[in-house]
């Protein structure tokens, strides 16, 4: 495909933005950052209409998962990249004292932002607060899945931030394969693991290094609880599944595991919470984001096209195909071998499968691809230490659900098939920069006197001063004493 002369500017534009130095500075981040606040501040009304056009999301979902998450992130960048930026002494053996180390943190140079559809303001942009943090120039490219969230991206954007450091390039698939195409200092993308090895096998083209947020069928694990917790379990695990986006979350739940005498409660009180939460019937339904597009749509319904999943249906199973609306749906124990069950859902279908017992989870997790993320509900600590030494996911999290990915304090991201590399926070910004080793010494010294004892003994001094740090520094400062003196 020809590289279109706009891109071409841009990239050059970028690209010597970066030579210039101007990212580099603190001022300049922090500039940039106090931008992305006061974007966000102006905007809100804007954000939660393009929001509503491409998602049908309520206010109160907008905020929470794409405007509040993006300002505690911004905050939380604002705060602490002056700490993140500065130099990290680095300790070397006493054997090259004299001597000072440091590890540098330098900026990467022009990455690639490929954004997802399903949060289409906070995937967009939290990867952007860490890549400005750690002082790079940025291309962002929004879903066009969800063009009203991209038009708002692609026209606030410039007027907000350094425009000679940051474009926003819309488009489709034509647009998406012409950036893959260019030689970047890192990419990084959110979305399925299908795009995901696309990505990774352009980026190979130019060895590029690559973080790949994807997803996977994320397991909730729900062990024998009282009446009182279970409750308290049920509401987090319907907001886990339904609350993000209809279920079009990668984190989200995407089957439940539970021991068959307890599956019954659960399926009552999944019902209770489900009409409190999101109404009774398919005409009634509230608080509840449509499927993205109708191709998404189809394949959401078309779970439910096999007789034997269809079969498995204990509540809901509607949908209005006109305004792309599926019910909040429970199977129980629909057919393993079935696409439901082996392929990510993504929408708002929840399968519970029952087992005789709840240890019987981890090998029923551990026969999969690696997780995104466990959401286990349990009091049992020999459990949890089983769980946390035998099991694989980007995260795991006990007796709740999602709440981690707001956690700037901890790493988000995959293992295996679930993704490659993390961010948030202080990971984001070590994501887009390059640790860079600094080592300084004196001319004070010499390790290789121009004397014939010394050969006598260099072997064996070398091999001491390696194994023992100290005991190294003592040997050379003596050895060198005594070969001063028989010199004179």
């Amino acid at each position: 495909m020809e590289e279109s002369p706009g891109l071409a500017r841009n990239l050059a534009e970028l690209r010597q933005t970066f030579r210039s130095g101007k990212t580099r500075g603190l001022e300049w981040r922090k500039a940039q950052l106090r931008a992305i606040l006061k974007l966000l501040d102006e905007n809100e009304d804007s954000i939660f209409d393009a929001l509503q056009q491409d998602l049908g999301k309520h206010p109160v979902e907008a905020y929470r998962d794409e405007v509040g998450v993006l300002k505690k992130s911004a905050n939380y960048a604002l705060a602490s990249v002056e700490k993140w930026m500065a130099p990290k002494k680095g300790q070397i053996p006493l054997l090259f004292f004299p001597a000072r180390a440091e590890v540098l943190p330098e900026p990467l140079g022009l990455v690639l932002i490929l954004a997802s559809w399903n949060f289409p303001i906070s995937l967009a942009l939290d990867p952007v607060i860490g890549a400005i943090s750690a002082g790079n120039t940025v291309v962002l490219k929004p879903s066009e899945l969800s063009p009203a969230s991209s038009s708002f991206l692609a026209n606030t954007i410039p007027r907000y931030l350094d425009s000679a450091a940051l474009k926003v390039i819309e488009g489709g698939h034509d647009a998406a394969e012409q950036l893959l195409q260019q030689k970047w200092d890192k990419i990084f993308f959110t979305g399925s693991s299908r795009v995901g090895r696309i990505i990774m096998a352009a980026a190979a083209n130019h060895l590029t290094p690559v973080t790949l947020e994807l997803g996977g069928k994320c397991p909730t694990i729900l062990d024998s609880l009282s009446i009182s917790d279970l409750e308290v379990a049920i509401k987090r695990i319907v907001g886990g599944k339904w609350g993000l986006c209809s279920g079009q979350a990668c984190i989200g739940i995407d089957y439940v595991l539970v021991e068959e005498k307890f599956a019954s409660i659960l399926v009552e009180l999944l019902k209770k919470c489900i009409k409190a939460f999101f109404g009774d019937s398919m005409p009634n339904l509230k608080n509840l984001c449509r499927i993205v597009s109708k191709s998404h749509f189809d394949r959401v319904s078309n779970l439910l096209g096999d007789p034997r999943v269809a079969a498995s249906i204990v509540h809901g199973g509607s949908w209005d195909e006109q305004n792309l609306m599926i019910e909040p749906t429970i199977l129980l124990d629909p057919p393993l071998d079935a696409d439901i069950m082996s392929e990510e859902i993504f929408g708002p279908l929840l399968p519970i499968i029952t087992l005789n017992k709840i240890e019987e989870s981890i090998e029923f997790i551990n026969l999969r691809p690696k997780p995104l993320a466990i959401h286990a509900f349990t009091k049992n600590e020999r459990f949890k230490k089983k769980l946390l030494s035998e099991t694989s996911s980007g995260s795991i999290t006990f007796n709740d659900a999602i709440v981690q990915f707001v956690a700037d304090s901890l790493p988000f991201g995959g293992v295996g098939e679930s993704g490659i590399g993390r961010y948030h926070g202080k990971y984001s910004f070590d994501t887009f920069s390059h640790e860079k080793a600094v080592l300084q010494r004196s001319f004070y010294l010499d390790l290789e006197p121009r004397y014939p004892p010394w050969n006598d003994f260099k072997l064996d001094f070398i091999k001491l001063a390696y194994k023992f740090d100290y005991l190294g520094l003592l040997l050379l400062l003596s050895g060198l004493r005594r070969i001063f003196k028989r010199s004179n």
